[in-house]
């Protein structure tokens, strides 16, 4: 799933090369995809770009006229094109093709446009047209950007007093803090040296300090590797830059132990045993726990 540094390095490629530019096209592929009807995706056509934000993991682009805002869940993409296809885009209602399939095309003055595209049998992709970014709820209800001045030590302290739950919940908790995921809750709880399992409650300041900087190192680390790269490259840079997640089996390029694994439902999460969590394994079944 794209989380806040390849949304933002997408976010930043498109800007730089469609900021001023008009929408000549918006066709809908994916009928399904679309979570709006007021204003119409045709709304778009016309309208001159203003700008391509984040908004957590959205990805969000603003014009002169309404607003598009779009999350790409878990397979969604966006793959863009120098010279775009002019043929016509003839809708579906539905699908369950495992390659990436079109969900909505858009084209700009100077020919080039932007495919948002969806792999993976369950489409999760959501596109909104929108007067702004806040009509969209799961926009207008997201937690505290982690990148931003707003995110400090003692408002992390605040979230993590809130409730006593478990440290990879809170960080993927995205009313709670906006923009992290399966991912990269994995890595930032490496770089801290801590349990997903643990506690928030059982922390003290340096302990929350700690934490804290481990969020912002480790997506602003992230974001700078991404920046710049064509959003062809993000994934794969995404892929390489990680240290424990998705590396199950491998060593920890800090200690050297192997990654392990604990698997739930519809996803999974690594770690290494001797960097976080004192030598012990946790238990990989559903609904795991540490083991005592």
């Amino acid at each position: 799933m794209p989380e806040l540094p390849e949304v933002e390095a997408l976010a930043r490629f498109l800007d730089e090369r469609t900021r001023g530019r008009t929408v000549v096209a918006a066709d809908l592929a994916a009928v399904a995809a679309l979570k709006t009807h007021d204003p119409p995706v045709s709304s778009l056509v016309g309208a001159t770009v203003r700008g391509w934000t984040r908004r957590g993991k959205w990805l969000v682009l603003g014009t002169d006229g309404p607003v598009l805002a779009v999350h790409l869940a878990r397979g969604g993409w966006v793959r863009w094109r120098e010279d775009a296809p002019t043929t016509p885009v003839r809708p579906r209602l539905g699908g369950s093709s495992r390659g990436a399939a079109l969900a909505l095309r858009l084209r700009f003055d100077d020919d080039a446009g932007a495919d948002v595209t969806e792999a993976g049998t369950r489409k999760r992709l959501a596109v909104h047209v929108v007067h702004a970014a806040e009509d969209v709820e799961a926009i207008r209800t997201l937690g505290v950007e982690p990148l931003s001045e707003a995110f400090t030590p003692a408002v992390l302290a605040e979230l993590m007093r809130g409730r006593n739950q478990q440290l990879k919940g809170l960080l993927r908790d995205q009313h709670a803090i906006a923009g992290i995921g399966n991912a990269y809750s994995d890595e930032i709880l490496h770089a801290a040296r801590l349990s997903p399992f643990a506690l928030t409650r059982s922390f003290d300041a340096a302990g929350v300090a700690a934490l804290h900087t481990a969020v912002v190192g480790t997506l602003a680390a992230a974001v700078d590797a991404a920046t710049g790269r064509p959003a062809a490259e993000l994934k794969d840079a995404k892929r390489r830059g990680m240290h424990v997640h998705g590396r199950t089996g491998e060593a920890c390029p800090e200690c050297g132990d192997v990654v392990r694994e604990v698997s739930f439902a519809d996803r999974s999460l690594q770690y290494c045993a001797t960097c976080q969590t004192g030598g012990q394994v946790l238990a990989d079944r559903r609904m795991s726990r540490l083991l005592r």
